[in-house]
C-alpha cells in the first residue's frame, strides 16, 4: 500500500490588517496550487480566516501601531510573542513566513530559527533598511532565509547592506495600473457637477488622526492661497476615509474655500485622474498619484521626537514615488517647511502648463515601469519562493 505523503505546513504570522490582507492573498494562491497538500497555522485577521486559517489569537491582541500604543500594551504583546513561538515549534512547519509588523515579526522569527534552525523563515514586506538603521539588513541574515520586496529597488538595498537574498514580488498596486489608468475623470466632473473653466485641486492630509490633525491647518491656508491666485478659480477634492471624516470635517470649519468629498477607491483615483494637481500627505498615496499621473507636492509633519531623529533618515527622499523612480519628481516639505507660503509657491506652478508641470509629467511614466512584475500577481511571485523553500526543506528532514 502507498504511503500517504504528509501534507506541506506552513506557519504564517501576520501583525496587522494590511499584513492580514497580504497573508490571504497569498494563502489563497498556495491553495489553488497544492488544494489539500497544505496545511496552514499561524496568526492572522478575516482574510487568512477565509482561507482556512484558524488564528492562535485574536489579530486585534497586536494589530497596534505607534510606540506609545507599543509600550502601554508591552506585556499582552510579549505574552503573544511566546505563545506564537511555542505553537510553531510544537507544529513542526516546513517553512515560516513572517509579515510586515516587525516590532512583532521578527522576534518571533529569531526565536524560532533558534529553536528550529534547519525551518526556513521568509519575510514578506522589507524593513525600511533603506531609510533608516541599515544595520537591520545585516542583522536579518542571522534568522531569515529570503525578503519579500513590495518595492523594486528593495533587492539592491538588501545587497548593499549585506542583508537576506531579496526578491522583488511587487506591490498590491502593481495588480491595479490598467484599472488606475483607466478611471473616468470626466465621469466624476459631470457627476459632481464641477465647472470646467476652474482648475481641480486635489487635498489629501493623510489617512490617520495624527497626520490629519497636523496637516488640515497649513494644508487649508495653503488652498485658500491657490484660489485667490488661480484666474480661473479652484474646484477643491477631498478623498476621504470613514475613520478621520468627523476630525476633516471639523478642521474644514475654518477653512474659507468650499470643498467637496470624493468616497471609495474607483472616485478616488477618477479625482486623481482628474485633477491638474495634488497637494498630499506623504505615504502610499504618493505611490497612487504616481501611477495616476497626478502632478503633486508632498508634505509632512511629525511629532517633535520623531523630528529629532530626522538625521537617522539615509535616504535622499521620503516620498514613495520619487523613490521608486529614482527621481525626485514630487517636490517634498518637512515640519517648519510646512507653510501655507511655500506649499502654495509649489503647488501654483502645477495649476497651468508650466515646465514644472510638464516635467513632473514626463518623469511619472517611470513609475509604473518600475514597479510592474511583468504581468505575474505579487501573491503568485510570494508564493513560488515560499513553496520553493517549503518543498526543499521537506526534502531535506
Amino acid at each position: 500500500m502507498a504511503e500517504t505523503v504528509r501534507p506541506l505546513r506552513i506557519y504564517i504570522v501576520a501583525g496587522e490588517h494590511s499584513g492580514d490582507a497580504l497573508g490571504g492573498k497569498l494563502m489563497a494562491e498556495i491553495k489553488a496550487r497544492l488544494g489539500h497538500g497544505v496545511v496552514f497555522d499561524g496568526v492572522g485577521g478575516e482574510e487568512m480566516e477565509r482561507e482556512g486559517l484558524a488564528p492562535l489569537f485574536p489579530l486585534s491582541d497586536v494589530a497596534v501601531m505607534g510606540p506609545i500604543n507599543i509600550v502601554t500594551r508591552l506585556p499582552k504583546l510579549v505574552g503573544r510573542i511566546d505563545e506564537t513561538v511555542r505553537d510553531a515549534v510544537a507544529v513542526g512547519p516546513d517553512a515560516v513566513v513572517i509579515i510586515d509588523s516587525p516590532e512583532f515579526t521578527h522576534p518571533i522569527a529569531r526565536r524560532i530559527h533558534k529553536r528550529l534552525p534547519d525551518v526556513p523563515i521568509i519575510d514578506y514586506v522589507s524593513p525600511s533598511v533603506w531609510a533608516w538603521r541599515p544595520g537591520r539588513a545585516k542583522r536579518m541574515r542571522g534568522y531569515v532565509d529570503h525578503v519579500l520586496a513590495l518595492l523594486p529597488f528593495e533587492p539592491e538595498a538588501h545587497a548593499r547592506l549585506g542583508g537576506p537574498k531579496c526578491t522583488y514580488v511587487g506591490h498590491s498596486l502593481s495588480e491595479r495600473l490598467d484599472w488606475i489608468r483607466s478611471q473616468d475623470g470626466e465621469g466624476l466632473r459631470a457627476r459632481l457637477g464641477l465647472d470646467r473653466k476652474k482648475r481641480v485641486l486635489v487635498v489629501l492630509p493623510g489617512s490617520r488622526v495624527s497626520e490629519v490633525s497636523r496637516l488640515m491647518k497649513p494644508f487649508g491656508e495653503t488652498v485658500e492661497r491657490l484660489e485667490n491666485a488661480c484666474p480661473e478659480g479652484l474646484e477643491v477634492l477631498l478623498p476621504v476615509v470613514a475613520t478621520v471624516r468627523p476630525l476633516v470635517e471639523q478642521a474644514l470649519g475654518s477653512w474659507r474655500v468650499p470643498v467637496r468629498f470624493v468616497e471609495g477607491d474607483a472616485d478616488k483615483f477618477a479625482a486623481f485622474r482628474l485633477a491638474d494637481a495634488a497637494l498630499a500627505a506623504s505615504g502610499t498615496v504618493t505611490l497612487e498619484l504616481g501611477l495616476a499621473g497626478t502632478p503633486a507636492v508632498v508634505a509632512y509633519k511629525v511629532d517633535a521626537v520623531a523630528s529629532r531623529l530626522r538625521f537617522l533618515l539615509k535616504v535622499k527622499s521620503i516620498v514613495l514615488a520619487n523613490l521608486v523612480a529614482d527621481e525626485i519628481i514630487y517636490p517634498e516639505f518637512v515640519q517648519e517647511q510646512v507653510t501655507a507660503g511655500t506649499l502654495a509657491g509649489a503647488v501654483a506652478p502645477l495649476l497651468s502648463d508650466s515646465a514644472e508641470r510638464r516635467r513632473q509629467i514626463d518623469l511619472l511614466r517611470r513609475v509604473p515601469e518600475r514597479i510592474a512584475t511583468g504581468g505575474k500577481q505579487p501573491s503568485a511571485l510570494a508564493a513560488d519562493v515560499v513553496l520553493d523553500y517549503a518543498t526543499h526543506a521537506r526534502l531535506r528532514a
